[in-house]
């Protein structure tokens, strides 16, 4: 999908760096999917989409992703540092916890795209939309 594009010297950028990038590209994986879906209306669009990309979801898909042992023990650490790094920001809707481990989340995304791990970024992708696809369903 980005093969193209120039990939980052990984000690170059912190782990804010890369949640801010993973951010974005977790988006634009999650938008795709819900147009593919049929989704089209703009208001349904947005609400769906916060299904996957609020801190919750992104905290719990996280933590299912540890407790599956789908993320690799270098992919952990990455998740951890990007959990630990201090933002300075002070969330609005969801607790610190929840907040540092979507950016734990946001930072392995955004550090597999900027690496140029596409292969690994869309497995984990399709493995996060699918856990909360399937707790959309049940809840």
């Amino acid at each position: 999908m980005w093969t193209d594009l120039p990939k980052v010297e990984e000690k170059s950028l912190g782990s804010l760096a890369f949640a801010y990038m993973g951010d974005a590209v977790y988006e634009v994986f999650v938008r795709n999917h819900l147009l593919v879906t049929g989704q089209v209306k703009p208001n349904k669009l947005h609400r769906e989409s916060t299904k996957y990309v609020s801190a919750k979801a992104q905290c719990a898909s996280v933590r299912y992703l540890v407790e599956t042992e789908f993320l690799s023990d270098e992919e952990i650490l990455i998740v951890k540092r990007g959990r630990n790094a201090k933002s300075g920001t002070i969330p609005k809707n969801t607790d610190v916890t929840t907040y540092n481990y979507a950016t734990g989340f946001e930072a392995l995304i955004g550090h597999l795209f900027l690496t140029g791990q596409e292969k690994r970024l869309t497995e984990i992708v399709h493995e996060t939309i699918n856990f909360c696809r399937k707790g959309n369903e049940n809840g």
